[in-house]
């Protein structure tokens, strides 16, 4: 979708909020709007009712935002004084409250007003039962009646909301719409949240038994089973291999360090609040968790006197993370208060870091083909109008983002803006891969870094002699194994390819007669290094090969007369269905290289 018609569908859906907001007022009169924005998916209205609603009230809902909407013929603001405003919404204390914000700024207070004709000038501000008028700055369908087809929107579902999101707030009912352009697009989007829901990851982690969380270990602090420590560990495995092709040698540091570190890195000051602080009962030392690893990673380059013929030095580490999530905040996988990243960075000097940022380009690249995921790349910048969330000075950062934009257009390589999602310490390229249900993730990030090797007082000798400071390239290839797990569940819907699946696997013996040659079948997989089980439960035949593939277990193997007599085995596959009667060599061979290839 090009940016016209991204906004084009935003101004529906902001213009649908008011619509909601409309039918809401006419069904609820006592209820008191708040605030409602569009999201990636539709839109939503927050509401303080009287009375509490129920779900089955949202049809009568959206039947009345479908009757209003013929008579929406034009939507169109106005800007009022703070006064004039106030008096408009004296009975709704959070317009209120919105209004009071905006004249401290010294911002404009505008309203918009929709109907089936303007009855208002605008020079007046009058409540009209035919209209409906909003606190506002902008945005919408100028004739809704005309830009919106009643059949491309739904009421999807209702939430508890805290006003401002903040808890110590009162609890609001918040309304979710769905809207899109057409009907097709509405129903293409139910279809794909459906297959979504029977792919979701805490439901396939379970029946799978890939990990579990416990109320006595804590929220957000997941078990792996053995079957789910295996997808963790290949998927590490292939990390280490990529960073390994492009110069990254791996470290270990501890999980926690003292304040100071994060003093001098500038996380104290920014970060403070997400970090989880430890205390000790023999020092009155302040210490914490660690939420990243680069500040440590300072201190390796550090020890030691370094030359420009020692750089780039790259290291990376698996080492566990710790983040103080809201419990509200966490999901499965893929929001955790415990995890590790495949974390790399690279010390480098300034005319290094085109080749630097090549390097781990063409790393992650490697890694999505093999798990099958397209990707865009956002180039993400400092908010200049918040200056007060990030470290360094303006000039440092316009150098930074003005090379990562060069790097981008070189290599001919297509990119959007994402304004305020850089690091505090830096710009970042950040890769969107999309899923085989086509929704987004944001999984691999470089990140280009001038501040923390000054503020750490990093240098390295030049060979003029002189000292220089070192630049910092932050790089993740896949983000957090553990996040990308929960991704990948969803992506394969469960069915991991071979290389990734815990069980590869399973001999399944028809009778008993089948047993001893079904566990020589295991032996020789397993001395390949295969992982394979063999199936020795009372079960009959049939609900063996049922569980088989209920497990989505890719390949198994069936021991019957037949094969015993031939010296053979069947093989059958998860995806392909049954390929034959084969040698037991030629299976190990087929499987071998099916998982040296990552295919």
């Amino acid at each position: 979708m090009d940016q016209n018609n991204n906004e084009q569908l935003d101004h529906k859906r902001h213009t649908l909020a008011h619509l909601l907001a409309a039918a809401v007022l006419e069904l609820y009169p006592d209820a008191k709007p708040t605030i409602g924005p569009t999201v990636d998916n539709g839109f939503y209205y927050d509401f303080e009712f009287s009375k509490p609603i129920a779900a089955e009230d949202l049809k009568d809902i959206e039947k009345r935002m479908r009757k209003i909407l013929p008579s929406w013929k034009e939507m169109k603001g106005q800007e009022v004084s703070a006064d004039e405003a106030r008096k408009f919404f004296k009975d709704n204390p959070y317009k209120l409250e919105l209004i009071e914000e905006i004249a401290t700024k010294n911002e404009p207070v505008s309203i918009y007003t929709a109907g089936p004709s303007i009855l208002t000038s605008p020079q007046s501000l009058v409540p009209s039962p035919l209209c409906f008028s909003d606190l506002c700055r902008g945005g919408h369908s100028e004739n809704p009646s005309k830009e919106i087809a009643p059949d491309s929107f739904k009421l999807s579902r209702l939430a508890g909301a805290y006003w401002r999101g903040d808890e110590k707030n009162k609890m609001l009912t918040r309304i979710y719409g769905l809207a899109f352009s057409s009907k097709n697009e509405l129903e293409d989007y139910e279809k794909q949240q459906e297959e979504a829901r029977k792919r979701d990851h805490k439901k396939l982690g379970k029946e799978l038994g890939l990990f579990v969380f416990s109320e006595l270990v804590g929220p957000g602090l997941p078990l792996y089973t053995f079957k789910g420590a295996t997808v963790r560990r290949e998927i590490i495995k292939f990390c280490n291999e990529l960073q390994t092709e492009i110069g990254y040698q791996e470290v270990h540091t501890p999980n926690m360090n003292k304040a100071e570190l994060f003093k001098v890195s500038g996380h104290y000051e920014k970060y403070r609040e997400d970090m989880f602080k430890v205390t000790s009962q023999y020092t009155d030392e302040e210490y914490f968790l660690k939420p990243m690893n680069c500040p440590q990673h300072t201190q390796i380059y550090a020890a030691e006197g370094r030359s420009y013929r020692d750089l780039p030095i790259r290291i990376a580490d698996f080492a566990n993370l710790y983040r103080d999530e809201k419990p509200g905040q966490l999901s499965g996988l893929t929001r955790l208060r415990s995890f590790c990243q495949d974390d790399g960075h690279s010390f480098c000097r300034e005319d290094q870091i085109k080749d630097e940022f090549n390097l781990v380009l063409s790393a992650i690249s490697k890694a999505l083909k093999v798990y099958g995921m397209n990707y865009k790349i956002r180039l993400s910048l400092w908010d200049e109008t918040k200056k007060e969330k990030y470290l360094g000075e303006p000039e440092v950062w316009e150098k930074s983002q003005k090379l990562l934009e060069e790097i981008l257009r070189e290599n001919k390589i297509e990119f959007f803006i994402g304004v305020g999602e850089a690091a505090i310490y830096g710009p970042k390229m950040d890769l969107i891969t999309t899923d085989s249900l086509g929704r987004e993730w944001q999984i691999s990030t470089i990140q280009l870094d001038f501040i923390m090797p000054k503020r750490f007082d990093l240098k390295y000798t030049d060979k003029d002699g002189k000292e220089k400071t070192p630049v910092m390239v932050h790089r993740a290839l896949i983000g957090s194994p553990e996040r990308f797990m929960g991704v990948l569940i969803e992506h394969y819907g469960g069915n991991f390819p071979l290389w990734l699946s815990p069980i590869q696997v399973k001999v399944i013996p028809i009778a008993e007669s089948h047993i001893e040659a079904a566990k020589k079948i295991n032996v020789l997989l397993r001395n390949k290094m295969l992982r394979s089980e063999v199936d020795l439960s009372n079960d009959g035949f049939g609900k063996k090969v049922r569980n088989a593939k209920n497990a989505r277990i890719p390949y198994f193997i069936i021991i019957g007369d037949k094969d015993v007599a031939a010296n053979k085995v069947t093989l059958e596959s998860r995806d392909k269905g049954q390929i034959g009667q084969l040698d037991a060599e030629e299976v190990v061979k087929r499987l071998e290289e099916e998982v040296r290839d990552r295919r």
